[in-house]
């Protein structure tokens, strides 16, 4: 009897699963569709040559508002987007992640809250698969699509182990609302968010 309980549990939970990520590409395939075009600009920070891409790229997106995502010193930031003339109040400084899926769970509610439906998302090449499959599970989620935008980098592409762990934070955030993060020291450190 006790074995029959643990199939029956394993068949709720891989059923439970299965549900969950049945309605992500239902969510980003609406979302795609009322937003065909992209509405905002997404940069993970961890390489100040992200930020110096995202203001070439958004000079040719001039309609667009700019997040970066626990990127360069604030004053570093405000610098790259002065040099290329991109306004204050396009771009949005936000420091409160402490890592990928961070980045992205931390400005979720920021999106939906302005109506966001699809982004660019900007990163280096070897992030982009692990930045892809995390905004596919959290932003997806939420209804919010993405176009990425690789930046070249000559760094290996980051292991399957990584992409795999992150996805499975991204999954215990969607049924939780946590991600894991707070396990890392730096997680209680204060953050700086310049609007």
């Amino acid at each position: 009897m006790l074995k029959l309980n643990k199939k029956y549990w394993f068949l709720i939970i891989a059923g439970f699963l299965l549900a969950l990520l049945s309605f992500i590409p239902i969510r980003l395939a609406i979302a795609s569709y009322q937003s065909p075009h992209p509405q905002a600009i997404l940069t993970l920070g961890g390489d100040p040559k992200r930020e110096e891409f995202t203001a070439q790229f958004a000079q040719k997106h001039p309609q667009l508002d700019i997040w970066v995502s626990s990127g360069s010193r604030p004053e570093q930031v405000l610098e790259i987007f002065a040099s290329a003339d991109i306004a204050n109040y396009r771009f949005h400084l936000d420091y409160r992640a402490i890592d990928t899926v961070t980045n992205f769970t931390s400005l979720v509610d920021d999106f939906k809250s302005q109506k966001i439906q699809h982004i660019y998302l900007i990163t280096s090449s070897y992030h982009m698969p692990r930045a892809k499959a995390i905004a596919t599970l959290v932003l997806g989620s939420q209804g919010i699509t993405f176009t990425p935008i690789s930046i070249p980098s000559s760094k290996p592409r980051e292991s399957i182990v990584r992409i795999v762990r992150d996805s499975g934070r991204s999954l215990l955030w969607i049924v939780s609302g946590r991600t894991g993060a707070s396990f890392h020291p730096r997680f209680r450190e204060p953050f700086y968010a310049a609007r």
